[in-house]
């Protein structure tokens, strides 16, 4: 790893493959910023573009606060700077012209990536990246100085961001890569180029950009193709297409998890479950209880330390520091309101995840009665109402007290409850309530709760259920019990 790192005008010009200043000026920068609300002073700003803002808007915001120079687009949108004047002709600001902001942005952190030459390992898969990550986090930390992906920063704008704000002293950046649209984790490794990679798992997820599980599949295995050829490459047994389509990628492909499918040095098996739904899993050798609950929880543990052990790193300690890792907020958050148990695993929503959730609700302790509240799973393109439907039908043949369907869901109860050919269906049970928001949806769950029960709230992040967690704080946080006209 290189002692010190220094944006200079030659540097930038190099990253950007643009040819030397003839003036040969030494200009350095402090920083590579897109945001001009925490712009450093003598920051190099780059303007970038997006559906919804244009950074070519805010030059002359960023010359304000002491910019050193920008990188602007000869296509942009919006040219006129706060002040009116041309992105190119800002006071004094400096300008490096390219063909797009959001390219120079990535070639900028590949150039830092390089010059730094950290161990970088690459997280993908329709579910489990964040947890992963802070696994991974949590259990190299004593082997590494470790930089992580903050929050869910995974894009086009988020990864590039998390290689340039790397501290200079980490020396392996565990990075998560997300995709919406094909082609877009092959552009993301191509900025990263990873070391090591990891595909949790894939679903039908953004179907809406990837169309089918088979893109899909394909998206997310492109994170092997831009893997470093000599650098060990894991993914999960589930589904079984994702190990088959693997090897096709990577014969030397490892695979991690519960089943026969998972390598047999990196398999696990489940021992029992406490009152968190957390599993005891006998692995390597050794035994360990997660602080996640659900197979899902221990299947990223298993991922955790098969990445530990193909890099060489102690297992011991790290699975000691993984199982101290927790659910992070509304990623299978477990709180408790009153006498309620509420499972908060609503940051976000695909068919997969939705059943895992489902499952763990099932297999959770408590005698008050389970209530699985699922909203909308967004992004699922053509596939949305059959997908909606399927899941919806399969959690109410679980051992659950009621089903709340709310949003996209809700056409799937209506046909549900009425059978087929539209007849209705008297010998339906009670147990399946339809509402099209969040608050509907509490409104009509509200009198059917004695006050004791464990309740999963799960969906896509764009209809944000966990705002109902203030409804259940008002009427449940001081003392639980049964509210005010209870229905029989």
């Amino acid at each position: 790893m290189s002692d010190s790192f220094v944006w200079t005008d030659a540097s930038v010009r190099t990253a950007l493959g643009m040819p030397p200043d003839a003036g040969g000026r030494d200009t350095r920068f402090s920083q590579v910023s897109t945001d001009t609300r925490t712009l450093e002073e003598g920051a190099l700003f780059v303007a970038i573009e997006g559906e919804r803002f244009d950074g070519h808007a805010f030059l002359g915001e960023a010359e304000n606060r002491g910019a050193g120079a920008c990188v602007v687009s000869t296509t942009a949108r919006s040219h006129p700077s706060d002040s009116g004047e041309a992105s190119t002709g800002v006071g004094t600001l400096r300008c490096y012209e390219v063909e797009d902001t959001l390219v120079a942005l990535g070639l900028l952190a590949r150039f830092r990536r390089r010059a730094l030459a950290p161990k970088v390992v690459g997280i993908t898969g329709s579910s489990g990246k964040t947890t992963l990550k802070e696994l991974l986090a949590a259990s190299l930390g004593n082997a590494f100085r470790v930089h992580a992906t903050r929050g869910n920063r995974n894009n086009r704008i988020g990864l590039p961001l998390t290689l340039l704000e790397a501290p200079e002293d980490t020396n392996l950046w565990v990075v998560e890569l997300g995709t919406s649209e094909p082609g877009e984790i092959g552009t993301l490794a191509a900025i990263a180029e990873p070391d090591a990679a990891v595909v949790t798992t894939v679903s039908e997820a953004h179907l809406s950009g990837l169309e089918s599980l088979e893109g899909v599949l394909d998206e997310k295995l492109d994170l092997l193709r831009g893997t470093h050829r000599d650098g060990p490459v894991v993914v999960g047994d589930r589904p079984a297409i994702l190990p088959e389509r693997a090897r096709e990628v990577r014969t030397d492909v490892r695979v991690s998890g519960l089943s026969n499918r998972a390598d047999p040095e990196l398999r696990g098996e489940l021992l029992d479950s406490d009152s968190r739904g957390c599993y005891r899993v006998r692995w390597g050798g050794g035994q360990w209880r997660p602080g996640l609950p659900g197979r899902h929880g221990v299947e990223n543990f298993l991922l955790a330390l098969s990445v530990v052990r193909l890099l060489g790193v102690d297992v011991e300690v790290a699975a000691h520091a993984a199982a101290r890792v927790e659910p992070g907020p509304l990623r299978g958050e477990v709180r408790r309101v009153g006498d309620l148990t509420l499972l908060l695993d609503c940051y976000n929503a695909n068919p997969q995840s939705v059943r895992a959730a489902v499952q763990l609700l099932s297999e959770l302790p408590g005698s008050g009665g389970k209530v699985a509240i699922l909203g909308s799973m967004l992004e699922l393109g053509a596939r949305s109402e059959a997908l909606h439907r399927e899941i919806l039908e399969e959690a109410i043949h679980q051992p659950l007290a009621l089903v709340v369907a709310v949003g996209e869901f809700v056409p799937a109860a209506e046909a549900l409850v009425a059978g087929p050919a539209g007849r209705s269906r008297p010998d339906w049970p009670p147990t399946l309530l339809a509402a099209d928001t969040a608050e509907e949806a509490y409104d009509l769950l509200r009198p059917r709760l004695s006050g004791s029960e464990t309740i999963l709230l799960k969906a896509s992040r764009g209809l944000a259920l966990e705002k109902l967690l203030d409804r259940f704080l008002e009427d449940f946080g001081a003392s639980g019990g049964a509210p005010p006209g209870r229905e029989a």
